[in-house]
């Protein structure tokens, strides 16, 4: 039976714009050892191939098969669901790129869902638009609820308070496609081509990655590089089969892999 890892970016990977110590070395390692793997991030705003291009000016060289966004997970649900339909997005280029590929038109006026995702570009009168169209009848997806990380000068407000507003502003909860929505984890699951007991999701967080795995009956191995401290574990009803304190500390084959 092979075995295959789910990765986590942001504070797996790298920190900001900053290589997270050893985490270069743990890719060199899985793709000299054919051991099958994919980047699974819930940032919509890159294309896989801006992925690729960022994560090799950190010095780590993959290819776009090695990566799986929010983006991919929302328009492959949507073109599931509703073949040729139709959406009105707020959100930028990785997620109009996926919806486009899997058949969604893009409106103005009209649209069978409102689909927002990451964006700096947002004007009250485009969430306003977006509002008065769930209020006509438009479905309401939304690629995340990823929080703000409450910093100063930060320069997006984050999903979740978008998210908020508008469900405030409509009376509707948005359907939410990424981590740690089954619709995400088990999508990224099929595009890497793996069975459930053959999948172990590497992540910094426990409210996404760890129990969006957890959920899908995944193994889940949770690193201390990024939000959550070993001392925050207690906390949940729910916990990782591993704990490390970076990607570098992680050795093969994981014990649940005999």
């Amino acid at each position: 039976m092979k075995q295959g890892l789910l990765i986590d970016m942001d504070g797996v990977i790298y920190s900001g714009e900053e290589l997270i110590y050893g985490a270069d070395k743990f890719i060199k390692h899985l793709i000299d050892n054919d051991i099958p793997f994919t980047f699974m991030t819930n940032n919509s705003q890159r294309t896989s191939l801006e992925v690729v291009r960022k994560l090799k000016r950190l010095g780590i060289t993959v290819e776009t098969k090695h990566v799986y966004t929010s983006a991919m997970a929302t328009g492959k649900f949507l073109g599931d669901q509703s073949p040729n339909g139709t959406a009105f997005v707020l959100g930028e280029g990785g997620l109009l790129t996926s919806l486009h590929e899997n058949g969604i038109t893009l409106v103005d006026s009209d649209p069978e869902f409102v689909v927002l995702g990451e964006g700096r570009n947002f004007t009250l009168e485009m969430v306003q638009r977006a509002v008065d169209m769930i209020l006509a009848g438009a479905k309401f997806i939304t690629t995340n609820r990823d929080p703000s990380p409450k910093k100063p000068g930060w320069n997006n407000l984050g999903i979740a308070a978008t998210t908020a507003m508008i469900e405030e502003a409509t009376g509707r909860k948005a359907f939410v496609t990424g981590k740690p929505s089954p619709v995400m984890m088990r999508s990224a699951r099929k595009f890497l081509g793996l069975e459930t007991a053959e999948t172990t999701v590497i992540g910094d967080t426990m409210e996404t990655d760890i129990q969006g795995g957890v959920q899908m009956g995944y193994k889940t191995i949770l690193v201390l590089s990024g939000i959550s401290s070993k001392d925050q574990l207690s906390h949940y009803a729910f916990k990782p089969d591993m704990v490390a304190s970076s990607v570098d500390k992680i050795t093969f084959p994981l014990k649940w892999w005999q």
